[in-house]
């Protein structure tokens, strides 16, 4: 299984540089349409190879998504919270209640009643 995983991170390697040398030619950048930067009298503008533009997309949206689920699945991470400590608190009473019945017992019967 881990050639596999190799075998595929090599490919998956060697098409990620064929398309940045397939697409080594700049490109410019704007953050705002020519129209609107003239309004506003703001413009940034960068020069960037065509690949980095890309693989920049890709990334940002795995970040963008990465961070939708995360948020998504707020509900479902607290609720597992709220059943641990439930369930933490459960046990303590159990273990406190077991405590409290074999009190003034012999010992080695409370074990028995108990089955640990």
């Amino acid at each position: 299984m881990r050639y596999f995983r190799y075998a595929f991170l090599a490919i998956l390697g060697i098409c990620l540089i064929t398309v940045a040398l397939a697409n080594r030619d700049a490109v410019t950048l704007r953050l705002l349409p020519d129209e609107l930067a003239s309004l506003i009298g703001y413009s940034k503008v960068i020069e960037l190879p065509l690949f980095l533009v890309i693989f920049g997309g890709i990334v940002a949206g795995l970040l963008i998504g990465f961070v939708w689920e995360w948020i998504r699945e707020h509900k479902q991470r607290a609720e597992a919270a709220r059943a641990k400590r439930e369930a933490s608190k459960l046990a303590q009473e159990v273990s406190r209640l077991r405590s409290e019945k074999n009190s003034g017992k012999d010992d080695v019967l409370a074990l028995l009643e108990d089955g640990t």
